[in-house]
């Protein structure tokens, strides 16, 4: 009887034992993984950074052109009027 019971607590020792090993493997690899991820994450949030302050200087400088065409619209439609005035007062001299 001693000697089942001493084998039965060796076998389950000897799973335990594996178990532990396979465990301790299986830590590792997470811990692997997990680096892994964090690394890529890193560099996602990194080109994210980039992708934004592209989009950033993009639409500051769109802002600018905005400006700048408003601007030429402007003086475009007053030169417009000032083009009908010396035509109009023209013909009416002419006249």
């Amino acid at each position: 009887m001693e000697d089942k019971m001493f084998e039965l607590v060796t076998k389950m020792y000897d799973e335990f034992s594996e178990f532990r090993k396979d465990m301790n493997e299986f830590r590792k690899e997470t811990k692997k993984e997990i680096r892994g991820l964090k690394n890529d994450v890193i560099r996602f949030e990194n080109k994210l950074d980039a992708v934004f302050d592209g989009y950033k200087q993009t639409f500051e400088k769109l802002t600018v052109v905005e400006k700048k065409v408003d601007d030429l619209s402007a003086k475009v439609e007053k030169q417009d009027v000032e083009i009908t005035v010396i035509k109009g007062g023209k013909k009416t001299k002419s006249k």
